[in-house]
């Protein structure tokens, strides 16, 4: 008996630290799985792409995209954010006027029949603080890719109030270009319209 208690004792001692390593390597892989980021889609119901340019030096005119799309995947925990996609279709532009709308589809501006879609695409962010970061990336505009960065704010991550089934991350993020960078060369010159766009997004966005 007292053999058998001896040996039970060093089966246990021999392979005892073999059950701790995978107890904890299962525990590494669980917290690695948790901590992947998630992806998430942009609602477009909730998704505004706005501008600003200068008017004869007069005043700012405010225009949007009405249809927009996009994607990016994001950790919670790291703040690892990347793949960032928005996809802008030119022809949906708006400023509340049907003459410049019309103008600016046409080859003056965002020649919407030959370039029907502008991209940016970003493959990671870099956090700046708690909530903030910048998002270096490219913009693919009249078949001219340029580099362009946007300014993000985390603002609010959680249950959906209105579907609880839905969690759900608010952004808002602001960058600025020269439309000259791309081709769009209309009204620089004698600075009719100016060459510096302003860029704001405001969107939700769903964990998929």
């Amino acid at each position: 008996m007292r053999d058998v208690i001896a040996l039970n004792r060093q089966t246990s001692h021999r392979y005892g630290w073999a059950a701790g390593l995978l107890l904890c390597a299962t525990s590494f892989m669980t917290s690695a799985a948790v901590a992947q980021p998630a992806e998430y889609q942009i609602d477009p119901d909730h998704l505004t792409v706005s501008f600003l340019v200068e008017h004869l030096g007069y005043a700012k005119v405010l225009g949007l995209f009405r249809n927009v799309s996009g994607s990016y995947r994001f950790d919670e925990q790291t703040g690892e954010l990347s793949d960032v996609e928005i996809v802008v279709e030119t022809d949906s532009v708006f400023t509340n006027q049907d003459r410049r709308d019309s103008h600016l589809r046409s080859k003056d501006f965002l020649d919407k029949r030959r370039f029907p879609e502008m991209t940016f695409n970003a493959e990671k962010g870099e956090r700046t603080g708690e909530t903030t970061f910048d998002v270096p990336g490219s913009l693919q505009l009249l078949g001219v890719t340029r580099p362009l960065t946007l300014q993000a704010t985390w603002n609010k991550s959680g249950e959906y109030p209105i579907d609880k089934k839905q969690y759900v991350m608010g952004v808002s993020a602001r960058g600025s270009l020269r439309r000259s960078d791309f081709g769009m060369n209309y009204g620089v010159e004698n600075r009719w319209v100016g060459d510096t766009v302003e860029i704001m997004i405001e969107f939700e966005a769903r964990r998929r």
